[in-house]
């Protein structure tokens, strides 16, 4: 789905208003104050243009100057659980977030997280590419996110360059995105965003061993062999490859998650492709999530939510329309 916002719409002393009231409806509770200058008070001109993937919005902001906040009370009224991701298209912007100032050039990236205040400054006119995904999702990526906000990366090189150039061809090419294509390519944003992060010196963690590596990789292979299998555990893991409940907690000390919740993670990455899945439209979302090992609809909508932001049947309606 895609949708174009604009002051525009609006005369121009009600347009400072009117934006606030967007970024706060597209993104989360914020507070918004123009840079001082040359015109009159509530003057402003800005648009956003929204394009909704699966557990992933993106959207391009283009807007005259101004400083953007989410503060404490901000959070204690709304209390949204997202990531969001600047890419800086046009101009120079600021992100300023657990004490550290991230400064962005054309092509320069750098995350923020919704469940803490931070300032957004623009001096001058600009545009960005602003990702948004659930927290959840995030963390199950990666370890230690709050040492990995506000901290710039490069555009101009490695994981940064190519996330640019997917965003934008993303940008020219989102609304013939069939479905299961829309999916796979939000994966594949999340993958480059992840490899960039992952750059940064605080995401930096100690090289595993050979032997380490080795256990990682066939626990993982076994967990995704049994997905379908309801009574699969950790105990069960262990019992299967000759290891103990314990050597498996070590071998994924080095993981952002235990080896229960890898094993959720799975089994609901498996729904979210099942329910986009022609093949399985005529099965009922009780029918994917028992099929994949669920065996409390509840417990397993709950934590569908919590990944993906929407709850299985939202997820299956809005993304197929």
């Amino acid at each position: 789905m895609t949708q174009l916002l604009s002051t525009a719409v609006v005369p121009r002393e009600q347009r400072l208003a009117y934006w606030t009231d967007m970024i706060c409806n597209v993104y989360v509770q914020l507070g918004c104050d123009p840079v001082p200058g040359d015109r009159p008070r509530g003057e402003f001109d800005g648009s956003i243009r929204q394009h909704t993937l699966p557990s992933l919005d993106v959207s391009v902001v283009t807007s005259g100057p101004q400083k953007v906040m989410r503060t404490a009370g901000h959070i204690a009224r709304s209390s949204d659980d997202y990531f969001l991701v600047s890419i800086q298209a046009r101009g120079r912007g600021v992100v300023r977030q657990d004490g550290r100032d991230a400064v962005l050039s054309v092509g320069d990236f750098a995350l923020y997280d919704s469940t803490r205040p931070y300032q957004l400054q623009f001096d001058d006119a600009f545009e960005q590419i602003v990702l948004k995904l659930p927290g959840e999702r995030l963390r199950s990526e990666l370890r230690q996110t709050e040492a990995l906000t506000a901290t710039t990366v490069s555009g101009r090189e490695g994981a940064g360059h190519l996330l640019l150039g997917m965003i934008r061809t993303l940008h020219e090419d989102i609304d013939a995105l069939q479905p299961a294509s829309a999916l796979a390519v939000a994966n594949g944003v999340l993958n480059i965003l992840v490899a960039g992060l992952q750059t940064l010196p605080a995401a930096r963690a100690p090289a595993l061993s050979n032997l380490t590596a080795f256990h990682l990789a066939r626990i993982k292979r076994r967990i995704d062999e049994q997905l379908d299998d309801p009574a699969l555990s950790v105990g069960t893991l262990a019992a299967a490859l000759g290891l103990s409940v314990s050597q498996i907690h070590r071998v994924f000390k080095s993981e952002p998650v235990t080896p229960a919740q890898y094993i959720w993670e799975r089994r609901l990455e498996a729904c979210s492709r099942d329910l986009l899945d022609p093949r399985a439209a005529g099965c009922t979302v009780g029918e994917i999530a028992y099929g994949r090992g669920f065996s409390d609809a509840a417990h397993f909508s709950r934590a569908f939510r919590e990944r993906f932001g929407c709850s299985p049947r939202e997820w299956r309606q809005r993304i197929a329309h």
